[in-house]
């Protein structure tokens, strides 16, 4: 072993951003027996409620990691969701039930993410081989010979860490894909998204519906889900309008009774409103740097890809990095083999999908409308239509295809499936 190869082995993989991608790396390394200095900006762990859905292949993914059976004491499991018109009601009912003879998680986990994100802080602040540097943030980066050099600036002012490797999951706005000089190609809705929470029981004042709602309307669809803690509406706000007006008290009320009249008002819990790109990296990694979530690719929330996107993106990564470790595996064949394969997954299926997805809900041409909603229907009236939709939707078809960090060589057999 080479000088630079030693001083390697010895150093701890550096994950920029504790966001649930961030963390499912760290806790996927750990787990693999791989010291890791995660680095993020904010003071504490975020409380971001804006994804909530878990998908069957990502339930899996997190299965392995020891989190799942948690997630599912504390989340809400929805086998069936609809795909509705706000004038003409019930389009398609979709259930996840017919892909029970694939996967053992035949549904959508409702669970906001901040959740994942205390459960495995909870486990990493516990873990000799972790570094928590909250309240620390990245300010450079720069590879060579012996690994990677992060600049980061704390409470003492600026220093450098060492790693072997650096994990780019520091979000949409990330500063190691800036750093590494990376073009964030694609754009953005002229629409902002609007999420407002409510602890009302939205089932008892709009019989019929399913925790999971996609309403498509030329004019302002919405998307309906219900999570452990409330109800959750989306829908889309004006160019024009400003963002006081869109979260103004008044504003928000008057939404909500738009959806159904209450007497007394809804009670809002939370409110979001947030600009939505569909944006792809040129590439995913550079040298022993890589980049895995939002910091890779970021997309509509139409179809609850985006999160578990990115958690697969992480273990793929840390999967392989654990065999470079391990002296077992090729670094730049490993490591090209992720950046290839997780860019054609984020552009085939996250980005394609997601796009239709948002199209088809707020597509105000009345022939393509309804010839959408004709489609929808004779899938989900399919039983073998419905069961492929369903398992692009869940990303089972994505991860049975190309495997999750599988080697290199095995790859091409996997994407033959």
């Amino acid at each position: 072993m080479t000088a630079h190869a030693h001083a390697r082995a010895e150093q701890p993989v550096v994950v920029a951003g504790a966001g649930p991608v961030g963390m499912v790396a760290a806790a996927s390394l750990a787990q693999a027996g791989i010291p890791v200095a995660v680095v993020e900006t904010d003071p504490v762990p975020r409380t971001d409620w804006r994804a909530s859905t878990f998908h069957a292949a990502t339930l899996e993914l997190l299965d392995e990691l020891g989190v799942a059976g948690r997630m599912h004491a504390e989340g809400l499991v929805v086998p069936v969701y609809h795909f509705r018109d706000r004038r003409a009601g019930l389009v398609a009912a979709f259930d996840f039930g017919l892909l029970a003879d694939e996967t053992p998680y035949p549904y959508r986990l409702q669970l906001n993410q901040q959740h994942l994100v205390r459960m495995l802080h909870e486990r990493l602040a516990a873990d000799p081989l972790v570094e928590l540097r909250f309240g620390t943030t990245v300010t450079g980066v720069r590879a060579d010979a012996g690994g990677v050099a992060v600049t980061v600036r704390d409470a003492g002012g600026e220093h450098e860490l060492r790693g072997s490797h650096l994990v780019g999951a520091d979000g949409p706005g990330s500063t190691v894909r800036r750093c590494l000089g990376v073009d964030f190609t694609g754009y953005t809705y002229p629409q902002r998204f609007l999420i407002a929470s409510t602890s009302v029981d939205l089932r008892s004042l709009l019989p019929g519906i399913a925790d999971v709602n996609y309403i498509a309307d030329p004019d302002e669809w919405l998307f309906l889900l219900r999570t452990p803690e409330s109800w959750r509406a989306v829908w889309p706000v004006r160019p024009e309008t400003s963002r006081e007006q869109a979260t103004a008290p008044d504003t928000l009320q008057a939404q909500m009774q738009g959806l159904a009249p209450l007497p007394g008002g809804y009670p809002i819990v939370d409110h979001q409103i947030y600009k939505v790109h569909q944006r792809v990296a040129e590439r995913f990694r550079a040298g022993p740097v890589a980049l895995v979530g939002d910091a890779a690719h970021i997309n509509s929330p139409m179809g609850g890809v985006g999160l578990n996107s990115g958690i697969h993106d992480a273990v793929d990564l840390t999967r392989r990095l654990a065999r470079i470790r391990a002296g077992e595996a090729d670094e730049e064949a490993e490591l090209d083999a992720f950046a290839r394969i997780r860019h054609q997954i984020a552009v085939e299926y996250v980005q394609a999908d997601t796009q239709r997805n948002t199209e088809r809900l707020m597509e105000a041409d009345d022939a393509r409308r309804k010839a959408s909603h004709d489609e929808m229907r004779a899938i989900a009236a399919d039983p073998d239509r419905a069961r492929r939709y369903m398992r692009r939707a869940s990303l089972l078809e994505s991860v049975r295809r190309f495997g999750v960090g599988l080697p290199p060589g095995e790859v091409p057999r996997a994407a033959a499936v």
